[in-house]
């Protein structure tokens, strides 16, 4: 794996893509937001727009200035937006601003082609962060003027993206795909992944990344996410079958990841070791000095928050707090599962017991 302060503001990482750094470093977004050019020839797709930095923008054009190919073709066709956290949305009326402008300045009296936006519709009926105002994405395309897209055949902003969907190259007359849509819920509701067959490779968004690993909002769905990227494009078993291997792995944030099924395979193995060390610590007498003088039951049940004292003992204290929003969501899957219950309590304090196992025939 590369060494995260090598990644440059523009680089090619083939022939058919171009990753741009968003210019968005930090705790969460570790280097910053990488940012896709994905084609042969313009127009091309652009995966994602970064947070809105007004760095962001000259980058972008610097990349696309240097891919052009067709002089009298817009840059961009479609954009296609990963999932709705706002690194990855929150660029989207300045790129749009941006490839009008581009054109405009190319071809003044020429009329102007905006680009298809994409997006995995994610319904405020699902459960998950999307229905909290932490959503900007209705804000953001609220004051996007309608020339600046192209919208669906019903006049959405959006055309909905589908699972298995492909897109195919433009540039390529014998109609090979450019790109085929993964939907990989976990992350959040409407997170993709993108399979580029020219590059034996899956762009993974935020499900996985290239250093470290990921949060989730649902571990059930995330690990079968998880599970559906991991057997994807498994050697075909029969010639007449379509190969859809795939080999590296395209992060949103961190460097290219070169063994990508092995790193999968790793975040899961890491969520269900976890999962063991949490019922194992549940079917264990609660510590003494965990007992809450105030709640009885705590003495012989375990809270989130007793359980975090205890997993993460070695952990500084100020890592414990995300710690527990970790825990109570590997709680929730179990409970989920069947293996354990909910007796009451709140937040941190929330009292778990583990059911009794059921034994095998």
């Amino acid at each position: 794996m590369a060494d995260l302060q090598k990644l440059g503001d523009i680089e090619r990482l083939s022939k058919h893509v171009l990753r741009v750094l968003g210019q968005n470093p930090g705790k969460f977004t570790l280097q910053g937001t990488n940012t896709y050019v994905i084609g042969s020839q313009n127009p091309y797709f652009l995966i994602d727009t970064g947070e809105g930095l007004d760095s962001y923008i000259p980058i972008l054009q610097s990349a696309l200035d240097s891919a052009r190919v067709l002089p009298d073709q817009p840059d961009v066709s479609d954009i296609i937006l990963s999932h709705w956290h706002h690194d990855h949305i929150g660029g989207l009326p300045s790129v749009l601003k941006l490839l009008k402008q581009t054109w405009k300045d190319r071809f003044p009296d020429r009329p102007y082609t905006p680009p298809r936006l994409h997006k995995y519709p994610a319904s405020n009926t699902q459960p998950g962060r999307h229905t909290t105002p932490h959503n900007i994405l209705p804000n953001v395309i609220a004051d996007i003027p309608a020339e600046l897209y192209t919208p669906s055949p019903s006049g959405t902003i959006f055309h909905d993206l589908s699972d298995g969907q492909t897109f195919v190259d433009s540039s390529n007359d014998s109609g090979a795909p450019l790109l085929r849509v993964l939907h990989t819920p976990g992350h959040t509701v409407d997170s993709i992944c993108l399979y580029i067959p020219q590059d034996r490779a899956l762009y993974t968004a935020d499900t996985v990344l290239g250093h470290g690993t990921a949060v989730f909002e649902d571990l059930a769905t995330y690990l079968a996410s998880l599970n559906k990227m991991l057997h994807f494009g498994s050697p075909p078993a029969s010639p007449g079958e379509v190969d859809l291997e795939y080999v590296t792995l395209y992060p949103a944030h961190g460097a290219i990841v070169a063994n990508g099924r092995q790193t999968i395979s790793t975040y899961i193995q890491h969520r269900l070791e976890r999962e063991a060390q949490v019922l194992a610590v549940l079917r264990s007498p609660v510590p003494v000095e965990l007992h809450d003088g105030a709640n009885a039951e705590t003495k012989t049940t375990w809270t989130t928050w007793n359980l975090v004292r205890v997993i993460y003992k070695a952990y500084p204290e100020n890592l414990w707090l995300p710690a527990a929003h970790g825990i109570d969501l590997h709680l929730r899957k179990l409970e989920g599962d069947g293996v354990v219950r909910n007796i009451g309590g709140d937040a941190q304090h929330t009292l778990w017991k583990v059911l009794p196992r059921t034994p095998s025939l």
